[in-house]
């Protein structure tokens, strides 16, 4: 009999970028607000700035200059359970206009209608 091979996941549409200011809305850092570091379009998750720390048991390595013990890192959060603040502070969800300055398409906040600019910019 055949094995079929599980073909690999599409990556999903996620509105939300890096260096984007978010809050997160569930689960056990409700509340607590960071940037985006990077975000998994595979996975579906994000890595935001000061959530879901977890520890990580490092052995030391003098070699590569790592030393050992505990050490506290971000881990992944879903992209569902985190909302991109608008310029005011409150979470907006994120919808898309074309400029018509420019023709370029921009993230707007659905509450507030204004666009949602990098942090970095």
């Amino acid at each position: 009999m055949a094995v079929r091979k599980r073909e690999p996941a599409k990556p999903m549409k996620i509105r939300i970028r890096k260096d984007d200011m978010v809050k997160v809305i569930t689960g056990r850092d409700r509340g607590k607000t960071g940037r985006v570091l990077s975000v998994d379009r595979v996975k579906g998750t994000a890595v935001v700035e000061g959530v879901m720390l977890v520890k990580r048991h490092t052995r030391p390595n003098p070699a590569q200059q790592i030393k050992g013990g505990i050490a506290e890192r971000e881990g992944p959060i879903a992209v569902s359970n985190i909302m991109v603040l608008a310029s005011d502070g409150l979470p907006t969800r994120l919808g898309t206009k074309i400029d018509g300055t420019t023709g370029r398409r921009v993230r707007i906040a659905r509450r507030t209608g204004e666009p949602i600019e990098k942090a970095g910019k």
